[in-house]
């Protein structure tokens, strides 16, 4: 067992678990930039101290998890502390969170595609061209296995269940890498943020369709604006091994 200041970069979007609960998806990177995934977090069932932001530092007891062989998977052990009580800040032009996020450089997605998970299963893309935003229909209900994961949390948490609403889209970036044979890729986006976004915008203006539109604003007309320094935070999906977007990091252009 081992503790670890973490500063975190990466949140998905919960999905349910037999085993766990639920789970998030939670991922950071260590004060020399190394990427670290820390799996599995039931974070909406954590007490509110432990509850952290993304660019927030906090402390947690590791080990390496003996189920999961991708290497920078790590199981947190016992209470999470948060050491900040806010967000790293984004003066010059994020200059301390890029101090830590880009500390190792970058990878291309061309790359990662060809390696085993088991090599590695984190890392930062820089996109040399957004191309779209775009999102699928998908079912409005968890899999059965998921539902009985939830049911299942229902029997056994009765007082502190916590509904998890399933989205019914899957989001999605085009993009090429910076591989000079690059054809382009497209991969899903699983951040938290866009699923709370999807939520937010569809409540306020009682239109999926809007909600939909605003998403794409936000995600491909502002993260990935030409105004932008536009990097994907990526990860497999340990099950398949294929590669998905977990976040992005999108700091001002600088002057050069």
């Amino acid at each position: 067992m081992d503790s670890k200041r973490v500063l975190i970069t990466i949140k998905t979007y919960p999905t349910p678990s037999t085993r766990y609960r639920e789970i998030v998806c939670t991922g950071g990177v260590l004060n020399d930039g190394s990427l670290i995934r820390l799996y599995p977090i039931d974070y909406r069932y954590r007490s509110y101290s432990q509850w952290f932001k993304k660019y927030q530092w906090i402390d947690v007891e590791l080990v390496k998890h003996k189920q999961d062989t991708r290497p920078e998977s790590y199981k947190p052990v016992g209470e999470i502390e948060v050491l900040s009580d806010k967000p790293l800040d984004t003066r010059n032009n994020w200059a301390e969170r890029k101090k830590y996020v880009l500390a190792k450089g970058t990878k291309d997605m061309c790359w990662l595609d060809k390696q085993p998970q088991k090599e590695i299963s984190l890392a930062i893309i820089k996109p040399s061209k957004v191309i779209d935003f775009t999102w699928k229909k998908t079912s409005s209900i968890w899999s059965q296995q998921q539902l009985n994961a939830l049911n299942q949390a229902r029997l056994f948490d009765a007082n502190t269940y916590k509904p998890l609403e399933k989205i019914p889209y899957e989001f999605s970036y085009s993009f090429k890498c910076d591989a000079k044979e690059c054809k382009g890729h497209k991969k899903m986006i699983e951040d938290w943020e866009v699923m709370e976004l999807f939520r937010k915008m569809r409540d306020n203006f009682n239109s999926e369709n809007q909600a939909l539109e605003k998403v794409k604003e936000k995600f491909l007309n502002e993260i990935c604006s030409p105004k932008r320094d536009t990097y994907f935070f990526v990860g497999t999906v340990r099950a398949f091994g294929t590669w998905i977007i977990l976040g992005t990091f999108w700091p001002p252009k600088t002057q050069s």
